[in-house]
């Protein structure tokens, strides 16, 4: 019995858990409240203990790094979390599969493959480059086994707060009103579905090639949220519209709001198409994202249950 364990139980440490309990694992889920997750062992630890995480490892396989601290804490929160993992990981023996994002790459100047350049200068971006790159090399040294999982902006049922393409979004469009959002609703941006999300982690959990490398969450064609809107407008005969914050009024805010501060200097990735390429991942993993028609819907119709 493969033995994980996963640090974080929000939208994706959650469901990771529960589908790894599923398949027979055991499991064991690091929180700082010792959340309780079906199907798993809860564990009250600090991601950022490289004593606690390590004594949660004893004996596992795999550490699913899966938990995010709030935006407005990442310089501070994300460096100490990733050396405590990678410490635990070279300690335990066991194998480290880190949850991660496209902040990295910057912008964009076309589809972002396995393999483009990390170009980011925004404070997150250099936060999360600098983790993998730990990662990176702790596993080129031979010290550990480590890979990232890169997924764009998720979206799936249960994806609330400050999710681009959640509650905001289609609670808006599902009203007949206008689900207001950062930049422009008619560019093409990639969506990961929170389950295609899951999936891909467990399937880079389990690659036997060469390790210390990026994976892309297979999410299919971009679509822009103004179409999103359109669509979920013919299936369920609503009349909503997407539209976008100007960004002087995002710039504005930030000067008050440290959220939107920080909502505002990533803000790039919605003045640009934003498009995951994932190609890679799915030859090699066999991972396969959902059928877009059958994510959507699933995802609506938890929202119209919510309505």
């Amino acid at each position: 019995m493969a033995v994980s364990l996963v640090l974080g139980a929000g939208l994706i440490g959650s469901p990771l858990a529960q589908r790894l309990a599923e398949r027979g694992d055991e499991v064991r889920v690091g929180t700082r409240t010792g959340r309780k997750v079906e199907g798993a062992q809860p564990l009250p630890l600090d991601a950022s203990d490289p004593d606690a995480v390590s004594r949660a490892a004893a004996h596992a396989d795999t550490i699913f790094l899966a938990t995010n601290p709030p935006y407005t804490t990442w310089q501070k929160d994300w460096p100490p979390i990733f050396s405590a993992t990678v410490t635990a990981a070279e300690r335990t023996g066991a194998s480290l599969v880190v949850m991660g994002n496209l902040y990295p790459y910057g912008t964009p100047t076309g589809p972002m493959t396995e393999h483009s350049t990390e170009t980011t200068h925004e404070t997150k971006g250099l936060v999360r480059k600098a983790g993998w790159q730990l990662v990176r090399e702790a596993t080129e040294q031979g010290r550990i086994r480590g890979v990232e999982v890169r997924a764009s902006d998720y979206f799936g049922p249960g994806a609330t707060g400050t999710a681009h393409l959640g509650d905001a979004f289609f609670t808006g469009i599902l009203r007949s009103k206008t689900a207001r959002g950062v930049g422009s609703p008619e560019l093409d941006h990639s969506w990961s579905y929170l389950p295609d999300i899951v999936s891909t982690l467990i399937a880079a959990s389990d690659w036997t090639g060469a390790w210390g490398r990026i994976w892309h969450v297979p999410s299919g064609a971009p679509h822009p949220r103004a179409e999103i809107a359109a669509q979920l407008n013919a299936i369920y005969g609503t009349s909503g519209e997407a539209s976008a914050y100007p960004q002087w009024m995002l710039r504005s805010l930030g000067v008050f709001s440290p959220m939107m501060r920080e909502i505002h200097a990533s803000s790039y990735q919605f003045t640009t198409p934003f498009v995951i390429d994932a190609t890679e991942t799915s030859h090699l993993l066999g991972a396969e994202e959902t059928p877009w028609h059958e994510a959507l819907t699933t995802t609506a119709e938890w929202y119209r249950e919510r309505l």
